[in-house]
């Protein structure tokens, strides 16, 4: 019989590496969430199903506040963060002006440093240079501080890929600049605006070491809360069924912000077309 070529066989040992890596990646999610219908308090022993720990953190208060701390300093940053982040990569992408080559560099210095070396030098500079109280204020400014650089790389993939043909031809068919960008510019930008706010959010809304240095009295947010029972009563049941919910919001949040750029993109297509068509 003829030799099989190799390339016949390599789908098949690549179909088993991504099963094996998909497995790697979320078993140990797959274990917390079974773990957190425990009917035991012990988060290791499995004794029964039981829902008496979701139950529970229905009617913590202190939970439930940490969620709402959670909410405002998520939903604050992403506004604020995409604002100023679309907007400075406009202007990284579409102008030239003297340094832009550096501050594009400097978009990255967020990226690479390590959160504990940003906390604390936001701490230093809340409390030292513009004499801040801690508070949930602080962490928002944290959060803000961060989330820009993200949208920025964001935004700025999807403006890079633009093409400036399509301003010039509606330039030619007497269109302003002004209508330019509400009619072709931010159309073809929504999908990547939407992506970098949707990054933007679920980074704030999971961030434990920028928040732990920022914080202050009444401003302990989720991740925080979590944190902080983990160090004192370890894994339990009640642990497990709190970073379920998060982690059942977090996917809630990325079918949202998925639903809503592929919407941006269909409209953005669609607008186009009316454009040419007109």
């Amino acid at each position: 019989m003829a030799r099989r070529p190799k390339s016949s066989l390599r789908p098949r040992y690549l179909k088993f590496h991504a099963l094996i890596v998909f497995a790697f990646l979320f078993t140990p999610i797959v274990v917390l969430v079974t773990f957190s219908f425990n009917k035991a308090r012990s988060g290791t022993d499995w004794t029964g199903f039981s829902t008496r720990w979701y139950h529970d953190l229905i009617h913590n208060e202190e939970v439930l506040q940490a969620f709402r701390n959670t909410l405002k300093v998520a939903i604050v940053a992403t506004i604020v963060a995409t604002v100023i982040g679309t907007l400075a990569a406009f202007a990284l992408t579409r102008f030239k002006f003297r340094g832009r080559t550096s501050y594009s560099s400097l978009v990255f210095v967020s990226l690479v440093m390590p959160e504990v070396v940003m906390g604390i030098s936001l701490l230093v500079f809340f409390k030292k240079i513009a004499n801040f109280q801690l508070g949930l204020n602080t962490v928002i400014l944290a959060h803000i501080s961060f989330c820009v650089a993200f949208v920025i790389v964001v935004v700025r993939a999807r403006l890079t890929a633009f093409d400036n043909r399509l301003v010039e031809a509606a330039a030619d068919l007497g269109a302003t600049p002004f209508q330019s960008f509400l009619r072709i510019v931010l159309p073809l930008a929504a999908p990547g605006i939407a992506a970098g706010a949707m990054l933007a959010f679920t980074i704030s809304l999971d961030d434990v070491v920028i928040t732990h240095f920022t914080t202050g009295p009444g401003a302990t947010t989720l991740p925080i809360y979590i944190f902080g029972q983990v160090g004192k009563y370890g894994v339990s049941p009640s642990i497990n069924a709190l970073s379920t919910f998060v982690l059942g919001f977090s996917f809630l949040i990325l079918a949202l912000g998925g639903f809503f750029s592929a919407r941006s993109a269909r409209r953005g297509t669609g607008a186009i077309d009316a454009t040419a068509l007109g």
